[in-house]
Parts: C-alpha cells; sequence; structure tokens
C-alpha cells in the first residue's frame, strides 16, 4: 500500500519546501524505494501557464505536456521517477473539476461545498498522482503543499490531506512541516517564537508534525533544539536544523545525517535497507572542486528573478560538474543593449539567449545572436533564442533586411517565424490571426521527436533522432527554410510528423559552435548524467576560453 508524507510550510514563503522535499524523497530512494512527489498549488490560475514569469519563476514541462510548478524540475533533478501531469495541480483545477461534475449533474442535485466535495476532490487527485488503483504504485508519495500554514487559499488542502490520513489509519501518513527561525541580530540570537506559532496554527487546523526543517542561516543549537520540541510536541530527535548550504546538492546528506529518513521509516513502518548516499557525496565533492571556471552570459529580459531560468541555471552547472569546471552565469538584460554597447560581450565565455514570449527585449537578443556569429563566440539559443538567430540571419545573411516574428511584427514581409495557421501560400505570405482567446491552449507542449542531419553538430551531440520538450507557439516559417539554407544556415532537425524546425546552426568551417534549439534541453539534464547539448556548449566555451588566452599571451609577446 502506498504511504504519504505530508510536506507544509510556516511563517514565511520562499524557505524552500520543493527542494527539501526532493531532498527527503532522495534519502527514501538511496534506501531502494519507490518514490514520486505530487504538489498542490493553492492558486486559482488552472496552471502556471499563463502566469508572468516575474512572480511565479519558470514554468516546468513533462513529457506528457503539462506546464507545471518549478519544483517539479527540482523532483525530476533528485530522483529518477519521471513526472507527468497528475503531479501538479492547482485550486483552479480541483475547483474546474468539480463545477463540471456538477454541470453534469454527478452529484445528484446535492448542494455542492468545500466539504466534502472540494476536500474529496483534492484526496482524489492526490490518489491519482500516486499511482493509487494503478497498475505501477509506488511505495512513498511526498505531497508538497503549496503556500504558507495560516493562509486562507491553502485551507482546504491541508483539510483534506488531515482527512486523508484519518481514512488512510496509523502509520499509513506522516506530516513533515518546513519553518523558519529567524537570527535577530541586535538580539544576537535565534527565535524559536515563529516556529511556535506556526505549529500551534497547524494544531487548530488538527495537524500534528511528526518532524519540524527548521531553516535559518545557521545550524541550530541544541539548547534552542529542545526549546521547539518543548512548545511544538514534536519529539526532539524530529527537530531538524536545515541551514543555508553552499550548493542544495548538500541537503540530502544534511537530511539524513540527522536521522530523517529514519524517523519518516519508522512512522511509516517501513523495513528498508540503509541509505546509500555515495553519488551525492561524489556530485557534491566535483562541485566544490572545479579545475576551471567559465563564464556565460545569458542575455534575457527576465533577470531580475533567477527563478526565471532556474532548470536552465542548473543544466548549465550540471554540464559544468561533468566538464570539471564551475559555470558562472552573469545575466544581462537584454533591453540595454544596442549597437554601442555590444563589446561588453566580449569577455564572456559564451552567450546564451533563453526562451521568453513577447516583444519586449527582442532587438537586444537579435543583436547578441548577430554578435555570437561575427564573433565567433560559442551562441546557443534555446526556443526564442532560436528564433532570434533565425530573424538575425535571415536580416544579415539571407537578404531579407525587414525579416521578422509575427509576434513582434504582425505586419512584417518576411514572417521568417510565425504560426503555423498564418503560412499560406509558397511565397511565404501570412494570412491574418484570429484571436486567440485561450492562451493555455495554444501552444506545443511536451516530449516531440525529429531526425536529425548527418554531419551536423547536433548529430554529433544526439545521434540520429532527439526527443525533447517543448513549450511554445511560433515555428519557424517552413517557405523561408530554403533561402536560409541556400545562405549557409544549416537545419540540422525536423520534427519527425510536421517536418517543423527543431535545431538551426552554422558549419563548423564557419564557427566554432553556434547552434538554436526550438524545444527547451534543460527540462531533462540532470546532475548525474548531464545534458549532451549543454556538455557540448560547455567544452565549447572552455575551448573559447583558451584560445582567446592564448591569442592574449601571442599579442603581448
Amino acid at each position: 500500500m502506498t504511504k504519504f508524507v505530508f510536506v507544509t510550510g510556516g511563517v514565511v514563503s520562499s524557505l524552500g519546501k520543493g527542494i527539501a522535499a526532493a531532498s527527503l524523497a532522495a534519502i527514501l530512494e538511496s534506501r531502494g524505494l519507490k518514490v514520486t512527489l505530487i504538489k498542490l498549488d493553492p492558486y486559482l490560475n488552472v496552471d502556471p501557464g499563463t502566469m508572468s514569469p516575474f512572480q511565479h519563476g519558470e514554468v516546468f514541462v513533462t513529457d506528457d505536456g503539462a506546464e507545471t510548478d518549478l519544483d517539479l524540475g527540482h523532483y525530476e533533478r533528485f530522483i529518477t521517477t519521471r513526472m507527468r501531469k497528475s503531479n501538479n495541480f492547482t485550486t483552479g483545477q480541483i475547483y474546474k473539476s468539480v463545477l463540471e461534475k456538477e454541470r453534469r449533474g454527478d452529484y445528484l442535485g446535492k448542494t455542492v461545498q468545500v466539504i466534502p466535495h472540494v476536500t474529496n476532490e483534492i484526496q482524489e487527485f492526490v490518489k491519482r498522482g500516486a499511482g493509487v488503483g494503478g497498475d505501477n504504485p509506488v511505495d512513498v508519495a511526498i505531497v508538497e503543499i503549496g503556500g504558507t500554514v495560516g493562509d486562507i487559499e491553502s485551507l482546504p488542502f491541508l483539510e483534506a490531506v488531515r482527512q486523508m490520513s484519518l481514512r488512510m489509519g496509523p502509520n499509513s501518513s506522516a506530516f513533515v512541516h518546513l519553518t523558519y527561525v529567524p537570527w535577530i541580530a541586535a538580539a544576537g540570537e535565534l527565535k524559536t517564537k515563529p516556529t511556535q506559532h506556526t505549529v500551534q496554527k497547524m494544531r487548530e487546523i488538527g495537524i500534528q508534525p511528526d518532524a519540524l526543517l527548521c531553516r535559518a542561516d545557521r545550524a541550530i543549537p541544541e539548547e534552542e533544539r529542545q526549546k521547539i520540541s518543548l512548545f511544538t510536541n514534536v519529539p526532539e530527535w524530529g527537530v531538524i536544523s536545515v541551514w543555508d548550504a553552499d550548493t542544495i546538492y548538500k541537503v540530502p546528506r544534511m537530511l539524513h545525517e540527522q536521522g530523517l529518513d529514519g524517523l519518516i521509516c519508522d512512522k511509516l513502518r517501513i523495513n528498508t535497507p540503509p541509505a546509500n548516499l555515495k553519488r551525492w557525496d561524489q556530485l557534491v565533492n566535483e562541485v566544490e572542486h572545479p579545475q576551471r571556471e567559465v563564464t556565460i552570459g545569458m542575455c534575457g529580459k527576465y533577470t531580475d528573478l533567477s527563478d526565471s531560468y532556474k532548470s536552465l541555471n542548473e543544466a548549465l552547472r550540471h554540464a559544468g560538474i561533468h566538464n570539471h569546471a564551475r559555470v558562472n552565469i552573469e545575466y544581462v538584460d537584454s533591453e540595454t543593449l544596442n549597437a554601442d554597447n555590444l563589446h561588453q560581450l566580449d569577455r564572456y565565455d559564451a552567450l546564451l539567449v533563453p526562451g521568453g514570449f513577447g516583444k519586449r527585449g527582442v532587438e537586444g537578443k537579435i543583436l547578441t545572436a548577430q554578435y555570437a556569429r561575427e564573433h565567433r563566440i560559442p551562441y546557443l539559443g534555446i526556443c526564442l533564442g532560436m528564433q532570434v538567430a533565425t530573424i538575425e540571419y535571415a536580416r544579415h545573411k539571407a537578404g531579407l533586411g525587414s525579416a521578422n516574428s509575427t509576434e513582434f511584427e504582425p505586419e512584417t514581409p518576411h514572417p521568417v517565424i510565425a504560426l503555423i495557421e498564418e503560412w499560406q501560400d509558397a511565397d511565404g505570405s501570412i494570412q491574418k490571426r484570429s484571436a486567440q482567446s485561450d492562451l493555455g491552449g495554444t501552444m506545443r507542449l511536451g516530449a516531440q521527436s525529429s531526425d536529425v542531419k548527418p554531419g551536423t553538430l547536433a548529430h554529433e551531440i544526439y545521434g540520429d533522432v532527439v526527443t525533447e520538450r517543448h513549450r511554445h507557439r511560433y515555428e519557424a516559417n517552413v517557405n523561408y527554410l530554403d533561402r536560409l539554407s541556400d545562405a549557409g544556415l544549416v537545419i540540422s532537425a525536423l520534427t519527425q510528423r510536421e517536418k517543423l524546425t527543431e535545431i538551426v546552426e552554422l558549419p563548423r568551417s564557419v564557427h566554432p559552435w553556434f547552434m538554436g534549439v526550438q524545444f527547451h534541453p534543460e527540462f531533462k539534464s540532470t546532475p548525474w548524467g548531464g545534458h549532451p547539448l549543454f556538455k557540448s556548449y560547455i567544452q565549447a566555451a572552455l575551448k573559447h576560453q583558451s584560445e582567446r588566452a592564448g591569442n592574449k599571451q601571442k599579442v603581448a609577446a
């Protein structure tokens, strides 16, 4: 029977529930258990797909095409189980499902209420995410409840899991509460009162935590742990200190050494072999002892919030680990770039333009692609980054000076990037698109396969077929591919069904490493294997760094 661990948060948000939940899952998996994770988000949006990256951070995409919370990216990087649509749901999805059932008459004319109808629906979604009743259920499902205890929005979720734990009976569930223990500099001490209050709020709801993960900027002394235990009714061995670490990959070892996995297994009556965290120790050792250092210039428009590029940042660091190098990422606001200040890009070992939506900052991204091409700096364009590279090449090498995307310039005479329904005639002219009333249903999402052209950089990296995840609306216009190819741009991968452009690159004879990909390879990178595309990219950055240093020495001599 599947056992459940419910992870909640208190005092303030952004304490790292996702990392804590993923780390606990990693330790339990190292004991030989089959584990999955589920994220419950209390907002009313159906999914994060239409939310601003500044507010929500990155949207993570699963193989089956779900737009999900960025914590699912942490889950996939920490454990081997792949996430699906059922591993993340929101209040919006719950109410949408309940209201559809009411409209169909499923409730037989009863008054539809939060209890029991909404809470029952939440429980059904949780069980579905854990595979309960399916052919391949997991041993343990870790359920992370978004928001902060005490918020109105999360109350139905907390009530639902309270009911669920009661219905399942003893030793079927455990509660882990992540809380905050602030250091008050003026007093020179850690304060436990916020933790006492958040646990009091939990107990008012009817939930007694089995373990407290106490976040602080330093390790919590024994005396404070004893005080927290006394006032929260949590055994002292269940008060776990979680201090700030210089890498998230230290957290599994931190939790294991304080016995969290043993406590959970005892609570759930699960007998397993001891945890084996050898590969985590090797990973941390590699992170802490790089042989080289490389700096990537990431030119985007969401540079004020690093969570906007969470998976991408991690993928670059994974590639650095596998190249024995520390990867430093410096953000360049694409809105600030112009022809007069592009020389600032010279100091980077490689340039990267990530995905994004909307016109703001796009000309700066196009200039970045041009500068990388003309100055032979390794360039990787992801999603929009591929599209701006295509636009740049069309303008300056294919003789299409006014080339653009219909996303940025609907009336452009050369729509080298456009919606599929906008392509009309062989001459590349476009038809007016109809108003899009449902932005959540107009994307190419999830994993798709493409055939790779032999003899290309893409083929060196991927082989004959590439399968990656997508999240975009606009495509490279097939009516312009021949003209771009004639001008020297290599279309190195096309989708197997629609023959849509997936990868563009420059020949190695023209540029050492220049590639744009329509998909999001960062979603499949893990610290264990890295990702072949990013590993190749970081290798190119290291080579460019060495060549540049050699040239400087020659000039000095």
